[in-house]
This record gives structure tokens, C-alpha cells and sequence, in this order.
């Protein structure tokens, strides 16, 4: 299975090495081959991680609408933080963090979660009722539990201010864990991250609709600002997909949108999905609500409006449901789209079975009720 980036930004002079290999990755890496590698695995690497590049992968030869013609698998997962009992299962071990539903993220060509934290040890906390941080081990726990990006795009994403907005920055770089929507400025920020996988080139982007209305203006990403990609920007976003779509097969979205506990669509979702689907994005996912959400078709784009939570401490009720949603693309066409339910007990997400999950995908599937999405 072929799993290298498209192509690679400036890199600061340490990771000058890896960014000769990212450069020379199609004719020098492409030849691994095999499934994500489980940790510990003395298999081929997964992929050569990179930061997110503002350049896409050149089109050398003339596509259709499948691109190479080969599915790519797609995972996605809600809300992560390492809070509570996963913060001690992070400081005792990494891989100890998501396990249960590990299996499930591995499986797939690539996977992806919502970081609701800032990735710092340092900085000083918002003035705000929940702030998160984790250390830079936090990217070694997703990447143990087969997740392959994540994003950063959220109302938490600079909880411990520029500073630890920049560790953040940092911590991407020297772990080689890909992190959108975050950057030192908003090019960077609004970046994709790109990998060929299976000969299909994809990009994914990262954003936040969700931002505390007092910290907006420092958080958000400008010419001359550190900080997030925010999707309240919608003109900003479209064109970064638009920029994308003549060089990539595949564009995914992951969004921070929605309002907490409510578990119907706002108009704002709505009208964003729209605009993005509009501009050439496949498949636009995302969370926030601290609960499910429906999902389906917006013509020929998908798109999920609530992933939930996932890795999170919750004190019980609806935002302990959970899952997985898996979706099979090849280039710009859904294949198809399921959903793996599970259940968030002590801060991990355990996958249900039998009759429990039978009837928990019964329910997701009638959450698309208030979406205006079809099956």
C-alpha cells in the first residue's frame, strides 16, 4: 500500500534531512509497501509524516474523477484530550491512551481526530472555564493508536496563548505528526496536509467555526498573526480549497462547528458545508456538540455534522456515545460510509458488538433526520 506526502514546505535546518527524503518521497519511498504498521511493528513505515505544505503534489498526467481508481479508506474520530484518566495513562505510557478502538483506526488508510489541546508544557492558560494542554507524548498517543493527522482547529487549539501556540508549532515539527489548521501564520494555517495513498493524492484541511467571540482576533491566523484557520473566514477557506483541487483526487475537511449539546444542525453548518462541497470538497466532517450528529449525502459530497466526543472524560449520558466513521473514497467519488459505534467508558472509547451495536447504528443512521442530508 502506498503511503507517501505529496511534497514539503520550509522546514527549519533541523529537519533538513527529512524534508530531502519527503522531497525525493515518490521516487525514493513510494516502493514500501503494506498495511499501517501496529506500534512496535518492525514492518514499513506507514507513511513519511510531514507538516501541512502550501504546495500540492504536481499533476503530471491527465485524471478522471477516480483519480488512480483505487479506494482509500478514511477514518475519523470526535474529540480527543488528554484530561483526566488519559492524562495519567499518558504520563505512565502513550500507547496506553486509545487502545480498544485502535484496531478499528489502523484498519484504515487514514485516520484523523479532532485535538481539542493545546500540545505545550508551558504558556499561560486563557481566561476562559476550560482550558487543555497536553506534552508533545500526546502525538506519539495518536500515532500509537493508528491515527494519522489530527487537527487543531478548535475553541482549545491556543487555550496557553502564543506560547503555546508556538510549542504547539514546534511539537508538529520535531515529532513529524501532521497537524492542520494551526500555523505560524495563515498560509500555514490553512494549508492542507497531503499524502498519496494507493496512488490517490489527497488533502486535508483543518478549521474552526467555533471561537470564543472575546478571543477570536488573537486567535485567529492573519498575514502577520500565529494562530488557527478560522472557518468564520468562509471566502479565506473556499479559496484553499479551490487553490487544491486541480493537483489532489481527494479533498477532506475537518471542522469544529455546531453548538454544544444540540443535536441538529445550525444554519451556519449547514450553509458552510454548502459552500465547501460548492468549492470541491468530498468529504467535510467534523465536531463540537459533545454529541452525535447526523450524516449523509450533500449531492455528491459527504458529510458528517457531529462526530461527538471520543477520547474525553465525560460524566456520562449522550456524550458517552461514540464511534468510528468510516468512509471509502476513490478520488472524488463516496463509495460508501459506515459507522462503528462505541462507548466512552474511564476516558476510552470501547467499541459496542451484538445487539448493542446493532441498535446504535440504528440510531445514528436516524440522526440524518434534521440534517436535509440523504443516505
Amino acid at each position: 500500500m502506498e503511503r507517501v506526502d505529496g511534497s514539503v514546505r520550509a522546514m527549519p535546518p533541523r529537519l533538513v534531512a527529512t524534508a530531502a527524503c519527503l522531497a525525493l518521497a515518490v521516487a525514493a519511498c513510494s516502493s514500501a509497501s503494506g498495511s499501517k504498521a501496529a506500534p512496535g511493528s518492525s514492518g514499513p513505515a506507514a507513511k513519511v509524516a510531514s507538516p501541512p505544505t502550501t504546495t500540492a503534489a504536481p499533476t503530471t498526467t491527465t485524471r478522471g474523477r477516480r483519480g488512480s481508481g483505487q479506494p482509500v479508506t478514511l477514518a475519523f474520530g470526535g474529540d480527543v484530550h488528554f484530561e483526566g484518566a488519559n492524562g495519567a495513562r499518558l504520563r505512565a505510557n502513550p500507547a496506553s491512551v486509545i487502545t480498544a478502538i485502535a484496531p478499528t483506526l489502523r484498519a484504515a488508510d487514514l485516520a484523523m481526530v479532532n485535538l481539542e489541546s493545546a500540545v505545550a508544557v508551558g504558556g499561560t492558560p486563557e481566561n476562559k472555564q476550560f482550558v487543555f494542554r497536553a506534552p508533545p507524548t500526546a502525538l506519539d498517543a495518536l500515532r500509537d493508536a493508528g491515527i494519522d493527522v489530527a487537527t487543531e482547529a478548535n475553541n482549545h487549539g491556543r487555550d496557553y496563548g502564543a506560547e503555546g501556540l508556538q510549542e504547539s508549532l514546534a511539537a508538529r515539527d520535531a515529532k513529524q505528526f501532521p497537524v492542520v489548521g494551526i500555523g505560524h501564520n495563515a498560509t500555514e494555517a490553512y494549508a492542507p496536509y497531503l499524502a498519496t495513498v494507493n496512488g490517490q493524492r489527497l488533502a486535508v484541511f483543518g478549521a474552526t467555526q467555533v471561537l470564543d467571540n472575546e478571543l477570536a482576533a488573537a486567535w485567529t491566523a492573519t498575514d502577520t498573526q500565529g494562530g488557527l484557520a478560522s472557518a468564520k473566514d468562509t471566502p479565506r477557506l473556499v479559496a484553499a480549497i479551490q487553490a487544491a483541487r486541480p493537483d489532489v483526487d481527494t479533498i477532506v475537511v475537518f471542522l469544529h462547528w455546531g453548538t454544544e449539546n444540540v443535536g441538529c444542525p445550525t444554519a451556519d453548518q449547514q450553509s458552510l458545508a454548502r459552500a465547501l462541497a460548492d468549492a470541491g470538497a468530498d468529504v467535510i466532517v467534523g465536531s463540537h456538540a459533545h454529541r452525535l450528529l447526523g450524516a449523509g449525502r450533500l449531492g455528491s459530497a459527504f458529510v458528517d455534522y457531529g462526530l461527538g466526543n471520543f477520547a474525553f472524560y465525560t460524566s456520562g449520558g449522550i456524550g458517552t456515545i461514540t464511534g468510528v466513521l468510516d468512509v471509502t473514497v476513490t478520488g472524488r467519488d463516496v463509495d460508501a460510509y459506515s459507522w462503528v459505534p462505541a462507548v466512552i467508558s474511564n476516558g476510552q472509547p470501547i467499541p459496542t458488538s451484538g445487539a448493542a451495536a446493532t441498535q446504535a447504528i440504528t440510531a445514528w443512521n436516524g440522526l440524518r433526520g434534521c440534517t436535509g442530508l440523504t443516505p
